[in-house]
């Protein structure tokens, strides 16, 4: 069995790349949540506020969380590997979370970094991180949903005169 195989109910499956993509933006989203929660990795640690602009702690020094924000990243994670289990859940995850991405983008752009209405809380740096997510999350959802066969083939040809048992008929 390949690395690119599982075993779902005792048949041998594999994802498709629209699936491996969902999958290794869930497990980021899933690394970042946890990351928000230690501090070192998150400085100024001790200034997070559940949510709105006055928590002062930067996720690498570079982005401005909230236990709110850490807890939503978690959220997407989760979401997006149950969605990936299948090609459809999987465009869908990478589709709509791109788009909701595209308007946090736009809604941090609009939305002052002091004011009230930014409860997420949100800096330039996340301003242009979800830009990048976004479009690349909405790019990838147009990968194939179905697994390509590899150079392996059925041939299998019914023969048409040939007996059948009732449970066939």
């Amino acid at each position: 069995m390949t690395t690119s195989e599982t075993r779902i109910q005792g048949r041998k499956t594999e994802k498709s790349a629209v699936q491996w993509a969902a999958l290794a933006y869930a497990a980021v989203f899933l690394l970042v949540g946890v990351a928000g929660f230690i501090p070192g990795i998150t400085t100024s640690y001790d200034t997070m506020q559940f949510a709105g602009h006055g928590s002062e702690a930067m996720l690498l020094g570079i982005f401005q969380v909230s236990a709110l924000h850490n807890i939503v990243h978690l959220l997407y994670g989760v979401v997006g590997v149950a969605l990936a289990r299948s090609g459809t859940g999987a465009k869908h995850f990478l589709l709509w979370g791109g788009v909701i991405y595209l308007g946090l983008w736009l809604y941090g752009l609009f939305v002052e970094e002091s004011s009230m209405a930014n409860f997420v809380p949100l800096n330039s740096a996340d301003d242009w991180l979800h830009l990048g997510l976004g479009v690349t999350m909405v790019a990838l959802s147009f990968l194939p949903r179905g697994v390509q066969n590899r150079g392996v083939q059925d041939h299998r040809v019914e023969d048409r005169g040939a007996q059948r048992s009732p449970r066939q008929l």
